[in-house]
């Protein structure tokens, strides 16, 4: 057999080709990426709309957890070491500029993913990184003992070139159900995945009706049969021919992943159009329209002034009030329909959306199974893992992304130290 590579990253991604530039870059002289598909990182190419959405200007490591479902005490420790702030850092010196959004989102200032693309590949070549494309790992034969390597099997293309043994392995696979499948063939426990970050469907068409419409802010709970506790979120709300979507409905079914997926995707999803208003504010001014514009119609006078036109009207249409009738005839009990659904409309979750947003995933090899201050396994020695392949997932705006770089950077660094301390002559 051919003399060990140091290091080999089996996955092409955004985890993976920051873990092997961290180690190439520490001194680290054999690096090589697996990279199953013909092109590296194409999750960072699309993200974003094609724009990256690279991480979040999120300073403080205590309320950076909070972003993440999955995994969000256990984080504290490797966001202490490497935050957002340090991913910006380390982009500015590859020569990638990051701006920030109103919304904290961070992207490239060409506003475009191939920026991010380059700087991450023209850095891997710099440092003597190899790439393989088309070269998936297959299988893995663990060391039989300290001084042994990890014995790999290789399928594809690219596999001809690639090492078929080394000192340290990194899976850096994200969801693919093959990266999985290796954790498990390593003696991993795994978290079973289900979607993460997916739109719903609702079956009211009144709604369906104002497809496109966004309402800002709204408060949301959502109910689950046979869960007590009910999941709720405030922000805005995107209103779809299938149901509804926006960063508010995103991040309420990250958090509720699991209880969804149980249930079949099937629950109750009661809206606040008011976005928070109090039930005794929203009712003086229902009788302050009929008190001081009676003459005018429903229709023509909202109550609340941020309400959407059209939503006004389709909430009319819910509460069986015609928007030609005049203020001053409003019956007391249309008064209460409409106070009720301008706090509480309450609809039927029937299934998640036509193309939920599936590139996140929760699920994967379970933290307490990792070393999350160096991502080495604690079943296998010289093992890491990184990214998506553990059980982390993090709701929109950067975060997924953020988590890769972390996890990539610790074990990256953590694999050089390692070679370095072990005298293999890998280490430059």
């Amino acid at each position: 057999m051919s003399r060990p590579a140091a290091l080999v990253v089996a996955g092409g991604g955004a985890a993976g080709f920051l873990a092997a530039i961290t180690a190439a870059e520490a001194g680290v002289a054999d690096v090589h990426v697996l990279e199953a598909t013909a092109e590296p990182l194409t999750k960072v190419r699309i993200s974003g709309g094609g724009r990256c959405n690279v991480t979040h200007a999120c300073w403080d490591p205590l309320t950076l957890v909070g972003h993440y479902p999955r995994g969000s005490r256990a984080l504290r420790g490797p966001f202490s070491r490497f935050a957002p702030g340090d991913a910006v850092a380390w982009f500015a010196d590859h020569g990638v500029e990051l701006i920030t959004e109103a919304d904290g989102r961070m992207f490239p200032s060409t506003h475009s993913s191939a920026t991010v693309v380059a700087a991450l590949r023209t850095a891997a070549r710099r440092a003597g990184v190899q790439l393989h494309s088309r070269c998936a790992l297959r299988g893995v034969v663990a060391p039989a003992g300290p001084a042994e390597p990890f014995g790999l099997q290789l399928r594809g293309e690219g596999s001809g070139a690639a090492p078929v043994a080394c000192r340290r392995l990194l899976l850096a696979t994200g969801g693919h159900p093959s990266g999985r499948a290796l954790a498990a063939q390593l003696g991993h426990r795994l978290q079973a995945p289900v979607p993460s970050l997916f739109t719903v469907r609702l079956h009211e068409p009144r709604l369906q009706a104002l497809a496109g419409l966004v309402q800002e802010p709204v408060g949301l709970e959502l109910q689950i049969e046979g869960v007590a506790r009910p999941w709720r979120q405030r922000g805005p709300l995107l209103l779809t021919h299938w149901g509804c979507s926006g960063p508010a409905l995103l991040r309420l079914t990250a958090f509720a992943a699991r209880d969804l997926a149980a249930a079949g995707y099937r629950g109750w999803l009661t809206v606040d159009w008011t976005g928070g208003l109090p039930a005794a504010e929203v009712q003086e001014g229902l009788r302050h329209q009929r008190q001081q514009h009676g003459g005018r119609t429903l229709g023509a006078q909202r109550p609340v002034p941020a309400l959407r036109r059209r939503l006004w009207l389709a909430l009319l249409d819910q509460a069986q009030l015609a928007a030609d009738l005049c203020w001053a005839a409003l019956p007391r009990a249309g008064e209460q329909r409409l106070l009720q659904g301008l706090l509480v409309s309450r609809y039927a979750i029937v299934g998640r959306g036509p193309f939920g947003e599936e590139f996140v995933t929760a699920g994967g090899v379970d933290l307490g199974e990792v070393n999350l201050a160096t991502m080495e396994s604690r079943r296998v020695s010289g093992l890491h893992l990184a990214g998506e392949l553990l059980d982390v997932d993090g709701v929109t705006g950067g975060f997924n992304f953020q988590h890769c770089w972390t996890s990539g950077w610790l074990a990256g660094q953590a694999i050089a130290a390692a070679l370095a301390d072990s005298g293999s002559g890998d280490h430059g």
